[in-house]
């Protein structure tokens, strides 16, 4: 076996577990049960905190929906975070019935920030609030939302993460395909982990805690990507986080892609700070308790984007086919990256099937190559312009 062959057996042995365990998990979800019951015996009460900066075009719709949940209105309060506010959030907040928490820090700007801020204001109110839920003000969430909650607090959970999805908006590329991405990542694969038994990662939108989380744990991640660093903290403390799939909120994704590109950067450059700081400790920590809980947090954390894998895989496949055709790889490799690319063909479409994903959303696999087109400029852009702390807003479409 030459040096070339040994390379490419290495990148299949690299590349197969994580599209191999990604499938896996898809077919777990397939046969996952959902709750339909949540009678619960106690009404807790709720503080819904919205974190807001600049969101007067969209901060109302948001507050409508969170007014329309079928829950004893007397038991919960929605709060908005007015966060280095300029224009009218505060004051559509106010107006629509929302407690609004205004909050100037220029020095400390961001979700993560505005977050502490607000938590250490409503815990300070003793016994007010059983648990606190996280929605972001460009969302629409289910009217179930606080019965689902409620019971999985009753069953014992203290810290859940509900199914954190995008608002359809067919015929638009953008927003479609970062809607399939949603589904996988955020529905189905959490699925899978739930019929293991293992842990949900927190996703910023949609995330439950019981207030005595929040005192013995406080809210201390700073970087751009807050909720995820939150979530693991959190795991690394020893806490469950729960997936509530019954439970839904649902994301406003910017129409231009343009305006999406400022969001997606700070979710790539964020994700890599994270994935360079906890990696080493899962691992460690899988290791030392043996735990399978622990590793799969690992997996998760080195696992590519699925686009970017299939990407991997279909240019290694090309690859194998040109060195073949010029005798340097045995056919063997052709076989083995067919197989790896049939197997995350088909976890694609099985995610489709377990999601129940609609019609407007297969017509929209047409237009997967200009997202994966505009991904690739993405990463281009952000190479080009290096590493950033500095959180950016996304810019919201007029």
């Amino acid at each position: 076996m030459n040096p070339l062959e040994i390379l490419f057996f290495t990148l299949f042995i690299l590349t197969a577990p994580l599209l191999g365990y990604q499938f896996f998990l898809g077919l777990l979800a397939l046969n996952a049960k959902l709750i339909t019951s949540f009678e619960s015996e106690k009404s807790r009460k709720f503080a819904i905190v919205v974190p807001a900066h600049n969101e007067e075009k969209i901060i109302a719709k948001t507050i409508y929906s969170i007014s329309g949940l079928i829950y004893p209105k007397r038991n919960y309060e929605v709060f908005v975070i007015a966060d280095n506010c300029t224009d009218n959030t505060a004051k559509i907040a106010s107006s629509l019935g929302a407690m609004v928490l205004e909050r100037t820090n220029a020095d400390k700007a961001g979700k993560g920030y505005a977050l502490r801020w607000a938590f250490d204001q409503i815990l300070a109110q003793q016994d007010a609030f059983d648990a606190i839920i996280v929605v972001d003000a460009d969302s629409l969430i289910s009217g179930n939302y606080l019965d689902v909650m409620n019971y999985y607090l009753e069953q014992g959970s203290r810290v859940i993460q509900s199914s954190d999805l995008v608002l359809p908006d067919p015929g638009n590329w953008s927003v479609e395909a970062t809607r399939i991405g949603f589904m996988l990542y955020n529905y189905v694969k959490p699925l899978g982990r739930k019929v293991l038994n293992l842990n949900m990662g927190l996703r910023g939108n949609g995330m439950c805690f019981n207030a005595d989380v929040l005192r013995e744990v406080p809210w201390k991640a700073w970087s751009l990507i807050e909720d995820v660093e939150y979530g693991l903290i959190l795991l690394l403390k020893g806490e469950k986080i729960d997936f509530a799939p019954e439970a839904t909120v649902l994301a406003q994704m910017p129409v231009e892609a343009k305006n999406a590109e400022s969001q997606r950067s700070r979710w790539e450059i964020g994700r890599y700070g994270i994935i360079k700081m906890y990696t080493s400790k899962f691992l460690a920590k899988a290791i030392k308790e043996r735990s399978v809980s622990y590793f799969d947090v690992f997996l998760d954390l080195i696992t590519p984007p699925f686009v970017n894998l299939m990407l991997i895989t279909t240019a290694i496949l090309s690859l194998t086919i040109l060195l073949w055709l010029i005798n340097i790889l045995p056919a063997l490799h052709i076989l083995l990256w067919t197989i790896l690319l049939i197997i995350g063909i088909a976890y694609f479409f099985l995610g489709l099937i377990v999601s129940g994903a609609d019609k407007n959303l297969y017509k929209s696999l047409l237009r997967i190559p200009y997202y994966i087109f505009w991904k690739m400029k993405l990463y281009l852009n952000v190479f080009r312009k290096g590493k950033t702390k500095e959180w950016v807003r996304t810019e919201r479409d007029s």
